[in-house]
């Protein structure tokens, strides 16, 4: 039960980026693109934790858990870049530089879609001051900790 809430609830996460995405106009960073990452594989663990045995499940469950603080970890960095904290460790955060050359090799060097600049924060709700960084942070913590707790409450009873 818990692996297909976990399952279900990262693709519900998945979902709503994608919506914002392609219905709600916003051009997600290459930031946004990488915190997707851990909700398609902790979609596909928690599908398989639910139909695996008990004693295949439950590693399966921890190394759900290890993905959600994966994406915890992502929205941290994420989160300082949009406070400018830190810089993205990413090159695609980054303006393209261009160098010498001809205007083929120039035009070579461009993304094939417009960008968007990872320490510029969307704001998915106008009247709350929390970046979708932000609410993924809030969210893959949230869900980690729930996880977690459940977790050690197995370990308990064993």
């Amino acid at each position: 039960m818990v692996a297909l809430l976990c399952a279900a609830l990262s693709a519900a996460a998945l979902s709503l980026a994608f919506a914002t995405e392609y219905w709600g106009g916003l051009v997600p960073c290459a930031l946004c693109l990488l915190a997707r990452w851990p909700y398609r594989i902790a979609i596909v663990l928690g599908l398989m934790a639910a139909v695996a045995p008990p004693r295949i499940a439950r590693p399966l469950l921890m190394a759900l858990l290890a993905t959600l603080l994966a994406d915890v970890a992502i929205s941290v960095v994420h989160v300082g870049v949009e406070f400018t904290w830190w810089e993205s460790p990413l090159q695609e955060c980054a303006a393209p530089r261009f160098r010498r050359g001809s205007i083929a090799q120039i035009l070579a060097t461009m993304p094939a879609r417009p960008a968007k600049p990872c320490d510029e924060p969307t704001y998915l709700i106008p009247f709350l001051p929390i970046s979708m960084a932000g609410l993924n942070l809030l969210f893959a913590l949230t869900l980690s900790i729930l996880l977690g707790l459940f977790l050690r409450q197995g370990t308990k009873r064993s």
